[in-house]
């Protein structure tokens, strides 16, 4: 039996410390060197109060329980539903901020939720080691890049598990692994198989400085080096491209599988995308110092026409005319007579004769095209420059009397209707390898090379004879090589290394030369979550069967700034898998939650744009201004950043509210998908509100300590209150978990859950005693609050557990989050409905009515009208209106 009891003890030193006291006085050990109030998981008596000091015993005690528990919960069995939770895993900074608190806290609350439903679920973590920030972050402090990455992985792991978040750590990852990055090298060896990678000249930010290539987001608004401050150089070099624009078509028709992702988002992919009304083909080049498989991608939105094709046009910013290329001397001769002839020649893909290039600065190119084919038969433009310029051309396009078009002169696919041959011809080029994929004119392949060393270095040997021959799989990984003295600075980092790059080639055995480029990072994470299925495979990089069982992720969650970009990259390599038969989901991701930022308060003089630390702000007048001079100020709410000033350290909160005070704070109050302005007054509500909580089970235990509950002691009029609880009870779990399963809402949950608490505190003593309903109810707002703040929850269900007279019926061996969730009980049908009354949207009453009267206006006016309600409140007044609820609970009557 419980009661509530705490005994002072004299402690060493100057303070006191409240131990509690368990059977004869022996004081049970202690959670923490303050003054603590131990806890009944501890002692076995009940704590009345959520003080402070309770809070703290809670989680210490409970911190490494859950985790103990959720490394149990996290073995997989080959039957039963399975349920993946995803956030997008962090590059590893070396500190948490508020962001990374409010998705995996949004992440956590999901999966212990769905694990309450019965689902086995995924929620794995991991990191995005690579890239140019670890790179020059170590760079700055004379470090090497892997060290340096290490050495945060291992102290942000320590934050992210402080937050008591039920990640599986046997699945994580991290892309800087050679486990991890040997299979990204696998990954795109076939796609070099399947002629999606190559490698051209582009065009590229170049830092003379530093000598180094530089990100487009490393390049400030002035054209400068954000690290050394130079001018940046447009350069070409010879990059490494995928050849993204052949699934341009697949991932635009994908996203109207995509019925649970948000329309900002997939208007972001579908504007990215363009429209795909048209295809490359690619012409082989011919000609003096041209390479034998130079190949010329031109664009068309007629490619059933190809047969058609008398010349080719060329943009003068065209790369064949550009950086190392033989024709770059033609630039001048270009600005003399505008209409220039290369001595080159395309060989056409269908017919394999010689089609004239020329070179035009009089043409008119859209946006994004450097190339396109002249069809005289489709356009006059076209028309006119071959016979201006002597060039022979066919018609291939015959258009009947009925409107109708069709195909001549184009070998075997003349006579076919003109869709029909646009079908059948781009089938052709796509089986002869020459192009054909459906694509837009705004969209380019995809450039992964970075010549930069922290990155997954290319699987490619350079060989005089062979030219560029692929790494066999069995030599995988290429791992990156140790170097003593690291700075990054010079154009390819890994072009130092001579004992790595000097290697033999695979095919011939001869002499050869490791590719220096590593992959951009996006490559890295374009295929991560795959990997979580199976992290351990050793023979590739997952496992088919354990994939199909796995993907696709159920819930997805992220920034808003990866609409484009990330997942874009993500969803082709998945369309890849599953064009290679690895896996049967097309579309990695079902459901996508895209998370805002979080904003905080910052203050900028606004003379200067200096931004200023909050000590220094004077907030005691009408407008905050500068303390020491008094000057006003711009206040805005933006992203927290150290710069600004306006961050806040999530171990600072810890440590002053708690996990589960810090948990309930980021979730409520907003949508996931709004950002949040900070406001730190706002956690005394959840404060008051777990302390709520925390008082109803003290209340249970106390009234139920005594005696056993005895339904026949409730009056009639208490046997209404229950039947009213039980109904309001049943609505707002259900809310509840439509919020947590379907809107993924757990402010709106939180919501749900103080209503709850609110109905619960008013029941009254004679009710909570006796009611067996009131129990129920209880433990199941316990068990709902337990997803989102595993710790208070854990201990009041103890709490509940320990009472001697319980009627509810469940495996109490089991923690909270070890129960099921729980589910609307069935009410029994009554005859008649309690309807509220309001006169001009003001509530004057309640009534009881029949409940075929409750829908119907009519009735319910004369009832209103015949009540004492009606008497005190309408005598005299006409009634110009009556609104009905379409649930029949409430009547608005309108009065002048």
């Amino acid at each position: 039996m419980l009661g509530f009891r705490a005994n002072f003890l004299p402690c060493l030193g100057s303070k006191a410390r409240l131990f509690p006291v368990v059977g004869g006085g022996k004081p049970a050990p202690c959670v923490s060197n303050t003054w603590v109030r131990c806890i009944y998981s501890v002692t076995g008596q009940w704590e009345k109060d959520y003080s402070k000091e309770t809070r703290i015993a809670v989680e210490k005690y409970w911190y490494g329980k859950l985790l103990k528990d959720s490394k149990q919960t996290q073995k997989f069995q080959s039957d039963g539903p399975k349920y993946y939770v995803l956030p997008m895993f962090p590059y590893p900074s070396g500190r948490l901020h508020m962001g990374h608190v409010r998705v995996y806290t949004i992440s956590d609350t999901v999966a212990r939720f769905q694990r309450m439903n019965g689902y086995q679920v995924l929620h794995p973590m991991g990191w995005d080691a690579f890239g140019l920030p670890a790179e020059n972050a170590a760079i700055e402090r004379g470090l090497h890049p892997d060290a340096w990455t290490k050495s945060n992985i291992e102290h942000m792991r320590k934050q992210i598990e402080s937050l008591s978040l039920s990640f599986d750590w046997e699945r994580e990852i991290s892309t800087c692994d050679p486990n991890y990055y040997r299979w990204t090298q696998h990954l795109f060896l076939k796609m070099y198989e399947s002629g999606l990678c190559y490698r051209k000249e582009a065009l590229v930010n170049w830092d003379p400085v530093d000598k180094t290539v530089l990100a487009n987001e490393q390049v400030d608004e002035n054209g400068r080096s954000w690290r050394s401050g130079a001018k940046v150089e447009k350069k070409y070099l010879k990059q490494w491209f995928v050849r993204i624009t052949h699934f341009s078509n697949s991932l635009l028709k994908g996203l109207e599988e995509l019925t649970q992702w948000g329309n900002y988002v997939k208007g972001m992919q579908s504007w990215w995308l363009g429209e795909c009304n048209g295809c490359y083909y690619d012409f082989k080049l011919e000609g003096e110092d041209i390479s034998s498989d130079s190949l010329l991608p031109v664009f068309t939105t007629s490619p059933e026409a190809v047969y058609g094709v008398s010349h080719i046009l060329l943009s003068p910013d065209h790369h064949l005319l550009k950086g190392t290329q033989a024709f770059s001397q033609w630039n001048e001769e270009i600005t003399k007579h505008r209409v220039v002839r290369l001595p080159l020649s395309a060989v056409h893909p269908f017919t394999n004769k010689p089609v004239p290039v020329y070179v035009s600065s009089e043409a008119e190119f859209e946006d994004h095209i450097d190339a396109k084919m002249g069809i005289p038969c489709l356009n006059e433009v076209d028309k006119t420059f071959a016979e201006k310029h002597g060039l022979d051309f066919e018609l291939v396009i015959k258009h009947s009397n009925d409107a109708s078009a069709q195909v001549v002169n184009s070998a075997e696919f003349s006579n076919l209707d003109r869709q029909e041959a646009r079908e059948e011809i781009t089938r052709t080029a796509r089986e002869k390898g020459c192009g054909g994929h459906w694509t837009s004119a705004n969209l380019h392949d995809w450039p992964i090379s970075r010549q930069r060393f922290w990155g997954t270095p290319i699987p490619i040997v350079h060989c005089p004879t062979c030219k560029e021959v692929p790494v066999p799989f069995d030599n995988l990984p290429i791992e990156l090589p140790k170097v003593a003295n690291f700075n990054g600075k010079g154009g390819r980092p890994l072009a130092d290394a001579s004992e790595w790059v000097d290697t033999t080639c695979p095919k011939c055995g001869g002499p050869g030369m490791r590719e220096t480029d590593t992959m951009d990072t996006f490559v890295d994470s374009a295929w991560y979550f795959l990997r979580f299925c199976d992290t351990h495979n050793t023979e590739a990089p997952w496992g088919i069967e354990i994939a199909d069982k796995l993907m696709p992720v159920d819930l997805y969650i992220g920034g808003k700034e990866h609409a484009v970009m990330h997942l874009y990259y993500a969803r082709f390599l998945s369309h890849f898998a599953y064009q290679q038969g690895l896996v049967s989901h097309k579309e990695p991701f079902k459901r996508l939650l895209v998370q805002g930022i979080v904003k905080g308060p910052s203050y900028r003089v606004e003379s200067t744009g200096k931004y200023l630390t909050p000590q220094e702000v004077d907030l005691s007048g009408p407008e905050p201004v500068e303390m020491e001079t008094g000057e006003k100020l711009i206040v805005e709410f933006e992203k927290m950043s150290k710069s600004k000033h306006n961050g806040v350290d999530p171990q600072e909160l810890l440590d002053q509210y708690g996990i589960d005070t810090v948990r309930l704070f980021i979730l409520q109050g907003v949508p996931p998908e709004i950002d949040i302005h900070w406001n730190i007054q706002a956690i005394n509500g959840v404060l008051r509100w777990q302390g709520r909580v925390w008082g109803l089970v003290s209340r249970f235990v106390e009234l139920r300590g005594t005696s056993p509950p005895n339904p026949e002691a409730l009056s009639s009029s208490d046997g209404k209150k229950e039947s009213q609880l039980v109904t309001k009870s049943n609505a707002f779990i259900t809310d509840i978990t439509r919020h947590l399963h379907e809107d993924f809402s757990p402010n709106a949950a939180i919501i749900g859950l103080m209503g709850l608490t609110s109905i619960l505190r008013k029941v009254p003593d004679t009710v909570a005693r006796h009611s067996t309903e009131f129990e129920r109810i209880l433990c199941s707002l316990v068990l709902m609050l337990a997803p989102l703040a595993p710790h208070i929850s854990s201990e009041m269900w103890q709490g509940i557990k320990s009472v001697q007279h319980k009627t509810v019926s469940c495996d109490w061996n089991k923690g909270a989050l070890q129960q099921p969730w729980p589910v609307p009980t069935k009410e029994e049908e009554t005859n008649t409905v309690t309807v509220k009354v309001l006169i001009n949207n003001r509530k004057v009453g309640t009534i009881e009515v029949d409940r075929a009267e409750a829908t119907d206006a009519k009735a319910l006016e004369r009832l209103v009208q015949e009540s004492s309600i009606g008497q005190k409140n309408l005598s005299y007044l006409q009634i110009k209106r009556v609104v009905l609820s379409p649930k029949g609970n409430l009547v608005n009557i309108l009065v002048d």
